[in-house]
């Protein structure tokens, strides 16, 4: 690694202060080719609105723009960022049902560009961390030299911006199961049926079904085997 660069990377690891963190990534963004840098941090709440804070230096315009007519909402990077943690590379053909984003980007010059995002299922936090230029376009050794500095600027700038958001739990515990329920879907696990089960539990197939059915109403699945995943990742059941 070039001494620039490994002195810039410990200079951002040991920053504390989110806004000297991004000039420092900033920085590091136009050193190896970049004008324009962007990140953003997303909490989603299922019963309220998404809150979002965004640290970039895009034209005023575009920011202007991009917030009033909330094009977050229909951003296919952002999609893609919020369901996949792959690296992508922006291309008119991802923009293609929304093409006037895309001529937006050209305009101000940030059509060539990637992106990539960190997802902290604990927090419900997801991260997307943009670099653009508008000279020429990101080939595969553009993504091979400088993915890993990004990533490492993206996860960096990532745990500093999650302290200032609250602690939640996003995650609702698991349902609980009665002691009847675990047994047939352990045996559903096993690959019983639902009559094979009756005559171990010594108990009616109806009754089997029964509580096949509980379970999947308290996990809000739609059938036996989408429960026995559920009771299995809940701890219900033994590996």
């Amino acid at each position: 690694m070039e001494r620039w660069k490994e002195s810039q990377l410990h200079q951002l690891l040991r920053t504390t202060d989110i806004d000297t963190a991004y000039r420092i990534s900033l920085d590091f963004a136009k050193n190896i080719g970049f004008k324009f840098f962007a990140f953003s941090i997303t909490c989603a709440e299922k019963a309220g609105p998404t809150n979002t804070v965004r640290l970039n230096n895009y034209p005023v315009d575009y920011n202007t723009e991009y917030e009033q007519k909330q094009h977050r909402d229909i951003d296919p990077i952002v999609a893609h960022c919020h369901e996949s943690m792959m690296p992508i590379v922006w291309n008119e053909e991802l923009f293609s049902k929304v093409s006037w984003l895309w001529d937006a980007l050209e305009y101000q010059g940030l059509q060539h560009g990637w992106s990539h995002s960190v997802h902290d299922e604990e927090s419900g936090l997801c991260s997307i961390l943009s670099l653009a230029r508008s000279h020429s376009p990101v080939t595969a050794l553009d993504l091979y030299e400088n993915l890993g500095f990004s990533i490492f600027m993206g996860g960096h700038l990532h745990r500093l911006m999650a302290q200032t958001f609250p602690r939640q739990s996003v995650k609702p515990p698991p349902p609980h199961l009665s002691q009847r329920e675990i047994d047939v879907l352990k045996l559903a696990a096993d690959g019983k049926t639902a009559g094979e089960s009756a005559v171990i539990l010594n108990v009616t197939p109806r009754t089997v079904n029964f509580h096949v059915q509980k379970a999947i109403e308290k996990f809000s699945v739609n059938n036996k085997l989408s429960a026995v995943v559920a009771a299995a990742k809940a701890g219900y059941l033994p590996e």
